[in-house]
């Protein structure tokens, strides 16, 4: 049998447009306000949001409902997006960061090494379309936040040859003197 004109199969959708940016949940919290009245009760949720282009961002909200957190972190972290300098498929140079406990370390690799790195800081530089790093984790903290907040320090603190001042020599006039004078002390 074949369906009638203008009528389409239940199942049939419109293929899924694509997000602009990928998200990943890093963290997911059930938070409590004490007050007056009792215990409040909410949702803390981190979110990481990336194009794996060389953009990410991280956004850390609270709400009622775990999917109103969601949508508030995925905001924030739209709103503090970074790019990452890339060179030769790796990071510009080796930089260190800390924040707070968390202290961070991050290293280019070689090309086809991959990314060499643990916890949250892998998963940054995935967000982040970073092929090939390697870091280190010298912190004392496996907070989750703490090491986000560390390695977007880092990341940030990047400088190609484009970003970096140019030095500048300051030339002050001196005043001429017949010699006779002497410095006073």
């Amino acid at each position: 049998m074949s369906q009638p004109e203008g009528k389409r199969r239940r199942g049939s959708r419109a293929p899924k447009e694509k997000p602009e940016f990928d998200q990943q949940i890093v963290d997911l919290a059930r938070v409590t306000r004490v007050t007056k009245g009792g215990k409040q009760m909410s949702f803390r949720c981190c979110v990481l949001i990336g194009d794996r282009k060389g953009r990410v961002g991280y956004g850390i909200q609270k709400g009622k409902d775990v999917q109103i957190a969601v949508e508030k972190a995925v905001r924030q972290a739209k709103k503090r997006m970074i790019v990452v300098p890339l060179v030769k498929e790796t990071l510009p140079h080796a930089v260190h960061a800390k924040f707070k406990a968390a202290d961070v370390l991050l290293k280019p690799a070689p090309k086809g090494s991959g990314i060499i790195a643990g916890s949250v800081i892998r998963t940054v530089l995935e967000m982040a379309g970073v092929p090939n790093a390697s870091s280190k984790m010298l912190g004392k903290t496996n907070n989750k936040i703490n090491n986000i907040k560390a390695t977007f320090d880092a990341l940030q603190s990047f400088q190609t040859k484009a970003q970096k001042p140019k030095k500048t020599v300051v030339v002050s006039p001196v005043a001429e003197s017949d010699g006779d004078s002497k410095p006073k002390a």
